[in-house]
């Protein structure tokens, strides 16, 4: 979808009066749904799930854009204290168990805030992975809600060409070879170019269950 047919989605979905949201990892790539929405509508609350283990670039990067693009951001986080977050050796359980790791401090936070909207706006990519490929453009999600992927049919080259020509910034750990950029224990910087092979590493993982869990 282009600019304008955003614009006039959104703009239908505020005609109908529907509470809208949408999530941001802040990573590079975030930046033009983003960027979008700063001028189509920036009073759309924008959630940060904050895990507790993001990168601490991360966390400065979501602050700078935050004030840069005048967003509206919401820090959400796990109601389960780290404490609890511990298997039976005291390890983090993103050692042993990283999708219940994910479920607690990502997916469950967001339980709350879907079920408090209507629309969940979500920058997926048909060409980031299998499961977003077989994604639509309006789909869906828990709670009688519907997620709208306006930047689903758009490429990895679609991304880095806006992110050029409105000369966006770009996160600081982009430099250091990290193109997808999650919780700091479970990324590594890219290999063989797969920006998604870089996240759980050597696990037969690659969605953190946002994506899974809370679509139909």
């Amino acid at each position: 979808m282009d600019f304008k047919s955003i614009e006039k989605q959104l703009n239908k979905y505020d005609n109908e009066g529907k509470k809208m949201f949408t999530t941001s990892s802040f990573q590079s790539h975030s930046l033009v749904l983003l960027h979008i929405l700063s001028k189509v509508n920036n009073k759309i609350p924008v959630y940060c799930i904050n895990t507790g283990f993001l990168f601490p670039e991360t966390l400065k990067f979501r602050d700078y854009i935050g004030e840069l693009f005048d967003l509206n951001i919401v820090n959400v986080r796990s109601a389960i204290p780290k404490i609890q977050q511990r298997n039976h050796r005291g390890d983090f359980l993103y050692t042993s168990d990283s999708d219940y790791c994910c479920f607690l401090n990502k997916v469950q936070p967001l339980e709350t805030i879907l079920s408090e909207h209507d629309v969940w706006i979500n920058g997926v990519r048909a060409d980031q992975s299998d499961v977003r490929k077989a994604m639509k453009i309006e789909q869906p999600a828990a709670f009688n809600t519907i997620r709208f992927h306006p930047m689903l049919d758009w490429t990895k080259q679609d991304i880095y060409r806006y992110l050029r020509e409105h000369n966006l910034p770009r996160h600081p750990l982009d430099a250091e070879g990290y193109n997808s950029i999650g919780c700091e224990p479970c990324t590594r910087k890219m290999i063989l170019g797969d920006e998604r092979s870089s996240r759980w590493f050597g696990q037969k993982k690659t969605e953190c269950g946002l994506n899974t869990d809370l679509v139909k």
